[in-house]
């Protein structure tokens, strides 16, 4: 409580808090879509690579998001996935990702989503995804529990393999990684009961709190990737660590799972070397 208590009497009330997040990720799935429906607005554009796409959506999301941040708390730090770090020296973080799963945006996908986190002192405090086009709006604040569309969530309570639905990722293959994800994916994908590669972090780890999943893990994500998801998944009973069970996520890789499997499926990335700085 004493956590609490300080952000307070720093001035965030929980549920004013929760109330801005959430009109805030609406408000930038529609423009996400508003932007993509325009021809004179949307553009295709490759980051470092083919793989790595950026859009004029992810841009004006950004935009839409950081303005409304800015007016509301001037004096907050914002990390953008677009626009990078606006370090204003203040133990509140805002980490956005305007559209997590841009490559599914591009394609008309439906795994898309709008990630947006309010850290303190580095910890997630409060995180918002929004899927637009499942309408599946995820929120959770520390230590009120994790909420989707209204109703709370939880993760399942079980770990067997054969019995459960996992998700990763490849953003490593992208990246050009050696040791990348695919020995794993080898490793366990016989072992469950079926694998997902659903593109968007964010929407993974939100379906892992609700029981739509079991786990999901990643070798190459970035804090905006997760910072909402974690914090979700989090309050709704489940586990976030790195791929060997600690708290370096930026650098070892990320698993997100019920708790339970955790322990399952640490042992399969013993022998994982972050390829990361």
């Amino acid at each position: 409580m004493q956590r609490l208590e300080k952000i307070r009497r720093m001035g965030i009330q929980e549920e004013q808090l929760l109330s801005f997040m959430k009109q805030m990720a609406l408000d930038a799935g529609k423009k996400a879509q508003e932007v993509k429906n325009d021809p004179s607005l949307y553009m295709v554009e490759q980051k470092e690579t083919a793989f790595d796409l950026v859009t004029a959506a992810d841009k004006e999301v950004e935009k839409l998001i950081v303005s409304r941040i800015q007016q509301m708390y001037p004096l907050h730090s914002i990390l953008g996935e677009e626009s990078g770090l606006d370090d204003r020296k203040s133990p509140f973080q805002w980490v956005i990702d305007p559209i997590d799963g841009t490559t599914s945006f591009v394609h008309n996908a439906p795994n898309y989503s709008i990630s947006i986190a309010l850290l303190f002192e580095e910890k997630p405090f409060a995180g918002v995804v929004y899927a637009p086009v499942f309408d599946e709006l995820y929120y959770a604040v520390e230590n009120m529990g994790a909420y989707c569309n209204g109703k709370k969530i939880h993760v399942t309570d079980h770990a067997t393999l054969s019995e459960s639905l996992v998700a990763t990722g490849f953003a490593c293959l992208r990246a050009g990684w050696k040791d990348n994800n695919l020995p794993y994916f080898n490793a366990i994908a016989p072992l469950v009961r079926d694998i997902r590669r659903y593109g968007s972090a964010a929407i993974d780890l939100c379906w892992v709190a609700s029981g739509k999943l079991d786990a999901y893990w990643e070798l190459n994500l970035q804090k905006y990737d997760y910072a909402a998801g974690e914090l979700i998944l989090r309050e709704a009973g489940g586990s976030f660590t790195d791929l060997f069970g600690g708290s370096d996520t930026e650098k070892k890789g990320t698993l997100g799972s019920n708790s339970l499997l955790a322990k399952v499926l640490l042992p399969f990335f013993a022998s994982y070397k972050a390829e990361r700085k």
